[in-house]
Parts: structure tokens; C-alpha cells; sequence
């Protein structure tokens, strides 16, 4: 087997065991999500067998001296030369240069807005606690201690009163 080959096979095999399928299963909503994940993962671990099984084994020896005593040793001769001579040309990745860059700003974005959601999350719980805190103390609660809160609008209802707008 090729180097180059081998080399590919054992990298999927690394990747694959790293990969948190359980983990990113956990993050999925929709039932649809789930279903094109559950396809993803068959269709990787399809993959990833067949990299494991195929392309893994090293090919089996030719028996050239069986060849030789059957079919003779001059054509036999000239198979192992043209045999021996064929050069599996090495992969050369052209592809993946031309895509880590939009892929690393990709990520650069991903992190960003990771971020910024995090930061809408917990600006969203502390609204929804103090939401929940108001509507508890919503019945007994003076004006006064809605302003202590709220002194914007403590301004905006002096600045009305201050003018004579009663709403009207």
C-alpha cells in the first residue's frame, strides 16, 4: 500500500474517534436536525469502515514463480518489469489551501457570535429574573418604588406634569 494511503486512512481514524457525536447530538432542536445528523453520522462511519478495511491492508504479494511454471518466464518477465515500474503518483492537496482561509474566518465568526449569544443569554435571564421579581411585587408595589427602578421613567412622567400633558 502507498504511504500516502495509509497515512489518510490512519488520519479519518484519528478524526473519528474525536469527533463528540453525543455530544453535538445534544445541541440538536428539530426532529428533522436529528434525522440529517443521524444520516451524517451512518454516512461517516460508512466511510470511515470501508478507509479502516480497504485501503488498510497491504495488497497480497504476487507469486511470480507460479506465474512463471504456468505461463512462461519470458511474458511473466515482462509483466514484473511493467509491474515493478508503474509509480502511484503521491496526492497533492491543492484544495485545502484554497479553503483554510475562508474556513478559519468562518470560525473566527462562529466564536464571535457565540459570544455575542452568550452575552444576549445571560442580559435575557437577568431580565427574565427581574420580570419574575416585578410581577410578585407588582400588587403591593408603590409608585414610588417602581420610580427606584425605573428613574427614567420617573423623569419622563415628572417632565409630562411639569408641561400640563396629562395624556390626553
Amino acid at each position: 500500500m502507498s504511504g500516502t494511503v495509509k497515512k489518510v486512512t490512519d488520519v479519518a481514524f484519528k478524526v473519528g474517534r474525536n469527533i463528540d457525536w453525543d455530544g453535538m447530538a445534544k445541541l440538536l432542536v428539530s426532529d428533522e436536525a436529528r434525522r440529517e445528523f443521524s444520516n451524517l453520522r451512518r454516512a461517516f462511519d460508512e466511510v470511515n469502515s470501508q478507509l479502516e478495511t480497504k485501503f488498510s491492508q497491504e495488497p497480497e504479494p504476487i507469486d511470480w514463480d507460479y506465474y512463471r511454471k504456468g505461463i512462461g518466464t519470458r511474458l511473466v518477465d515482462m509483466y514484473k518489469e511493467h509491474y515493478e515500474s508503474i509509480e502511484v503518483p503521491k496526492f497533492v492537496d491543492t484544495v485545502t489551501p484554497q479553503y483554510k482561509t475562508k474556513f478559519d474566518a468562518l470560525l473566527i465568526e462562529l466564536k464571535e457570535a457565540e459570544e455575542k449569544s452568550l452575552k444576549e443569554s445571560e442580559r435575557l435571564e437577568k431580565e427574565i429574573v427581574e420580570v419574575q421579581e416585578l410581577k410578585k411585587k407588582l400588587s403591593t408595589m408603590t409608585a414610588d418604588e417602581y420610580f427606584e427602578k425605573h428613574p427614567e421613567l420617573r423623569k419622563k412622567f415628572d417632565d409630562e406634569i411639569r408641561n400640563d400633558n396629562w395624556g390626553y
